[in-house]
């Protein structure tokens, strides 16, 4: 690891004018759970580390009724796996937390540093793409809310200028949803070879009908994919066995899996296949649950 210079910020300001004067030579430093083991192995070398980890304006889960759950960018992984409200509001998101890396690495790292992280295998970013998420980046020019589908641009890249900070996640409210995340790795708690991350909203009044629903693919492609035309498959309908296996074949041929140590693209499609098949199922009784 190369030497830097060490700035523990203690405002979003004073962070984003460190930023602003480095440019790219500096790297924002939160939980670290990614950057330090970068640092490690030199696949990157700042000058500068800004320290926003003291900063406990971002540290935060907030729920409204009417304005839904909004997270600051270094509550850790385990507070949100641990959240009553999360827990009861947003399942999905507690169930999903369980799974991401050790108990260690999730007491420390935060979730405005996994999203900044941009890593396609990434647990959480599918999950709020599934309900919907948006992002609030700040910046010396002020802040800006970008929708989640709008944030990954690449591997390891996103819409983030080199003065911006990633500060808070809001999650709107859906009280007709059900969710279900569905991963598949070596171990629980390894990165995933493939995961799945569902949320189905019931038709208010048919109460059995689907009126909105998200797929989103993981570690199968360059950022986390939305399978559309699985999605369109079960809109406005009953999901019957058909249907869903219907939509499991479209977000398997939506994926863009890659060969690798993991397997073949035809085995990370098989995978897609089954996890989305399973996550419907759970996310759609789960609605059904919701409105009794």
């Amino acid at each position: 690891m190369q030497s830097f210079k060490y700035f523990p910020a203690k405002t979003v300001k004073e962070a984003s004018d460190l930023l602003s004067q480095f440019g790219e030579e500096a790297k924002i430093l939160g939980g670290g759970q990614s950057l330090l083991t970068l640092m490690k192995q030199n696949f990157v070398s700042p000058s500068y580390l800004i320290d926003i980890k003291e900063i406990s304006d971002l540290n935060y889960i907030r729920y409204d009724e009417k304005d839904g759950l909004r997270i600051g960018a270094l509550a850790t992984h385990r507070s949100i796996e641990k959240s009553v409200v999360v827990k009861e509001k947003f399942f999905m998101l507690a169930e999903m937390e369980r799974t991401l890396a050790s108990v260690q690495v999730r007491n420390w790292g935060t979730v405005g540093g996994n999203l900044s992280h941009a890593d396609p295998a990434s647990d959480l970013a599918p999950t709020l793409l599934a309900l919907k998420a948006k992002v609030t980046l700040a910046g010396v020019d002020g802040e800006r809310v970008v929708d989640l589908n709008d944030f990954f641009i690449s591997y390891f890249e996103t819409v983030l200028q080199p003065n911006e900070i990633l500060t808070e996640i809001h999650i709107p409210n859906s009280a007709t949803g059900g969710g279900a995340y569905c991963k598949f790795a070596h171990r629980d708690t390894d990165l995933a070879v493939v995961s799945v991350a569902t949320h189905l909203v019931l038709d208010p009044e048919t109460k059995d009908r689907c009126h909105d629903i998200r797929i989103v693919m993981g570690s199968v492609g360059s950022t986390p994919l939305r399978s559309t035309k699985g999605e369109d498959i079960l809109k406005g309908q009953k999901p019957r066995k058909d249907l869903i296996e219907e939509a499991a074949k479209a977000s398997s041929k939506d994926a863009q899996p890659t060969t690798d140590i993991n397997g073949s693209e035809e085995y990370k499609r098989e995978i897609v296949r089954v996890l989305v098949r399973r996550a419907i199922k759970k996310a759609y009784r789960r609605a059904m649950e919701v409105n009794g």
